[in-house]
């Protein structure tokens, strides 16, 4: 029954990229499914992009360490996030629709006309990615062993996952990627519910299952989470941390390219807005009740607590449909990361735009071979991953949040020199990296989160840039 439920997955996965197929023959086409995508289309596309292994198994592992603390973080700093998407997303529209910008890095050198400063900010999307993408891969590593008890490893597991995406990435592109995301989106929440339904009724019900986890971990209940781990100067560095780092992410930047118009963009950064809300709390939930069964777990054993719930409470098969939901979410962000990766590197490290020798075919042919080159590095990652899930997408986001300073001042504020652009860039990734390895004590953060005065950093240092530029200009 496990194998018929995954193979029925995988089948109907590959009928949306063979719709995407046809439409692909220009890199439009394939890069960003010719500017195409409506409401219900684009909101689901957004939703399963963001909503991955993170959510799934970060969400769960996260809630089992620290409680219910971890919902209000989580849930409304990814709501208001969507406010980035009016404040950067509806220009980044604009400027695609009127110039045919398809990468990031191309709306960047159009506006400040620095290859130099455009080429760093594509080095920065792939490589602060890749800690992103190996995460999916991980989760369904992670996922395939748990459900068919070990027959089928975790490394194999996450393999086999990574194949069955790159081959339909290849196949449609974009257009198969949004049409996959909207059944992969719509599995991914029916099957959550789902799964906290049946868990919370095998332990007596969702109230006396929280009485029982309140009595293991009382702390699971605090407004600061287990160990007061969520205090006032944590809680605002998650709170504004989304803001930053989401409309960054290469596939989300993209994202805000393929709209039909301006008011289908907005309608679905208004549903992003509730929806975090909403589903926020599922992982959280069986997370939290995991304390009931599996009691003292640590690391990389808390971020599995998902499917061993799944697997003591509910029968093999129901456990075996509800991930699938989890694989749904794993495989959408990651055909959208290869895609984005891949678009990147096409465009702006392998072709000359300005010549009309580079066929179009050629462009996207170029773009499927960095697809399978991108799903190999993932893999050379995820065979030795980070300690946690929540360690490898907090790294990844810190380091894409970096562009976000530069990227505001040149869409809102009148543009930059670009010089202030690449400081800003340069000194807040090396920032980054000296909190991550040590370098920086933490008590320099202020009890922050690190990435929060590396943001003011990269702040600091564009505005700077303006305030010095605009005495020059006197």
């Amino acid at each position: 029954m496990v194998y018929l439920i995954l193979i029925a997955y995988i089948s109907i996965t590959f009928l949306g990229s063979l719709v995407g197929d046809r439409k692909t023959n220009t890199p439009e086409g394939y890069f960003l499914a010719n500017r195409n995508l409506k409401t219900v289309s684009l909101f689901f596309t957004i939703l399963a992009t963001n909503f991955s292994a993170f959510y799934f198994l970060g969400f769960a592992g996260e809630a089992y360490r620290i409680g219910y603390a971890y919902y209000t973080i989580m849930a409304l700093g990814t709501s208001l996030a969507c406010l980035s998407f009016f404040v950067i997303g509806s220009k980044v529209w604009a400027l695609g629709k009127e110039k045919g910008y398809i990468t990031p890095s191309e709306l960047i050198y159009d506006q400040t006309k620095s290859r130099t400063l455009s080429i760093i900010y594509a080095v920065v999307m792939i490589l602060f990615t890749f800690p992103y993408l190996a995460l999916q891969i991980v989760g369904a590593g992670y996922i395939l062993e748990s459900i068919t008890n070990g027959e089928i490893t975790y490394f194999t597991g996450a393999a086999i996952l990574t194949a069955v995406t790159v081959i339909y990435v290849l196949l449609g592109g974009m257009s198969s990627v949004a049409k996959t995301d909207v059944k992969q989106g719509i599995i991914m929440v029916v099957l959550m519910i789902a799964a906290v339904v049946g868990i919370s009724e095998s332990l007596g019900g969702l109230t006396l299952a929280n009485l029982q986890a309140f009595e293991i971990q009382p702390e699971l209940f605090d407004r600061e989470g287990r160990g007061g781990f969520y205090d006032p100067k944590k809680w605002f560095s998650f709170l504004i941390f989304w803001f930053f780092c989401i409309p960054m992410f290469p596939q989300l930047f993209m994202r805000f390219y393929i709209a039909k118009d301006l008011k289908n963009l907005k309608q679905s950064a208004l549903l992003y807005a509730f929806i975090p809300l909403i589903i926020g709390i599922l992982p959280v939930i069986i997370g939290v009740l995991g304390h009931i069964t599996f009691p003292g777990l640590e690391g990389k054993e808390a971020d599995q607590i998902l499917p061993m719930m799944l697997l003591e409470h509910s029968s093999p098969w129901f456990a075996t449909l509800v991930m699938t939901g989890a694989i749904a979410a794993f495989m959408s962000t990651l055909d959208s990361q290869l895609l984005a990766l891949s678009t990147i590197a096409t465009r702006d490290f392998n072709i000359d735009r300005s010549s009309k020798e580079v066929s179009l075919k050629r462009q996207v042919n170029i773009g499927r071979v960095w697809v399978l080159f991108f799903a190999i590095v993932g893999l050379g990652i995820a065979y030795q991953p980070f300690d946690t899930i929540f360690d490898m997408g907090k790294l990844a986001f810190a380091g894409l949040a970096v562009l976000f300073p530069t990227t505001l001042i040149i869409l809102r504020f009148g543009g930059l020199n670009p010089v202030w652009g690449i400081l800003s860039i340069l000194i807040g990734e090396a920032t980054l990296l000296a909190f991550y390895y040590g370098l920086i004590p933490t008590e320099w953060s202020f009890g922050f989160e690190s990435f929060i005065p590396v943001l003011v950093v990269c702040f600091m240092t564009v505005l700077i840039g303006k305030l010095v530029d605009s005495n020059n200009h006197q």
